[in-house]
């Protein structure tokens, strides 16, 4: 699946791009759209239509799209509303799904969330993006572009919604691949360099852009879960969703499978904290044993220095020819005793 992390570009607050793209086995159509009523004849021509709308920050257009396809405006808010928690409306002719786009570059580190709204309609979809371009959805185009006989082409409206579905979900999996594969290299510098540098902060970056994909994808558990739990409803919206739920089941089991690596990754940010707190607790170690070693060594040293130190007469051995050459051989012997024992003990 391609990943379009490196095709974020901003676009004007007030200007929206509407893309159409119908098809049947036999043909397709992929345009832009100045005035959704254009839309009317080729909605006829083919069994199944995907329109696009790229900026919903141009309320306006999101509005025009919503009265040609009779949408409440409730429902017309929450597209606008980029804020909205991820979440699924049935009503009685359309479905209404809406959840967070995710993609993450790994030069600069950073999080891309993008709000989508889906809607999936009789034979339609509409799919209303933030003012971000480029998106999860490109390999989904590029097989009703070129394979007639592909399974995309040959399906209703649901498969394609199923589709894109998928699509975004992978796109956590990319996203949390490409996060994950910056901690694994921060693990192998932590132990290979044995933490020369504090990667504190570092760490709490990387867990803080794991807990946002990770409240992100979470409602999306609940999302597949319900649309699953609709077999059987008689809403018209609902019915087309029965040819495909073998599909959406797979949807619910990537889903699962992504919040479970999820976790495993938060967990993994406190588990490097730790191992790199243990490598730091080891070096201290090391140095206050080598501390230890080196006092144990010359402490009996300094006591016979401060012994034949103190100004006294009639001291003995003061006047011993050799005694200046005896105190020396016994601070060496003594010196090296210690450093003996020590040794033998594998100490150091």
């Amino acid at each position: 699946m391609k990943n379009y992390k490196h095709e974020h570009k901003i676009m004007n607050e007030n200007t929206a791009k509407l893309s159409l793209l119908a098809y049947n086995p036999v043909s397709f159509v992929e345009t832009v759209v100045q005035d959704i009523r254009d839309c009317t004849q080729l909605r006829q021509e083919h069994e199944v239509m995907w329109i696009n709308l790229d900026g919903v920050k141009d309320s306006k257009q999101v509005k025009k799209v919503g009265m040609y396809f009779d949408l409440h405006p409730l429902l017309i808010e929450d597209i606008c509303n980029t804020n909205i928690r991820p979440k699924i409306e049935f009503y009685q002719d359309h479905i209404f799904v809406s959840l967070k786009m995710l993609s993450y570059q790994r030069e600069e580190k950073n999080l891309f969330i993008e709000q989508v709204s889906l809607i999936l309609g009789n034979n339609y979809i509409l799919s209303f993006q933030e003012d971000i371009e480029g998106d999860v959805f490109e390999p989904i185009r590029e097989k009703i572009r070129k394979q007639h006989n592909g399974k995309v082409r040959n399906s209703n409206a649901a498969y394609l919604f199923y589709s894109m579905l998928d699509a975004i979900v992978d796109g956590y999996t990319i996203t949390l691949e490409d996060i994950n594969e910056g901690l694994e290299k921060l693990e192998e510098e932590i132990i290979e360099k044995e933490a020369e540098r504090n990667p504190t902060k570092e760490l709490y970056e990387f867990r803080k852009k794991l807990k946002s994909v990770y409240k992100h994808i979470n409602p999306v558990r609940e999302i597949s879960s319900v649309l699953l739990r609709t077999e059987n409803d008689t809403m018209k919206s609902v019915q087309q969703l029965q040819k495909v739920h073998i599909y959406l089941q797979d949807v619910n089991d990537h889903t699962l499978q992504v919040i479970e690596n999820a976790e495993a990754y938060i967990d993994a940010t406190a588990n490097l904290l730790d191992l790199y707190l243990s490598i730091l607790s080891n070096k201290t170690n090391d140095v206050m044993k080598f501390l230890t070693i080196f006092s144990s060594i010359f402490l009996p040293l300094t006591f016979i220095a401060g012994v034949y130190g103190m100004n006294f007469e009639k001291m003995p051995e003061l006047h011993f020819e050799y005694g200046y050459y005896a105190v020396w051989g016994l601070m060496l012997a003594i010196a090296l005793g210690t450093y003996w024992y020590f040794k033998n003990k594998r100490l150091f």
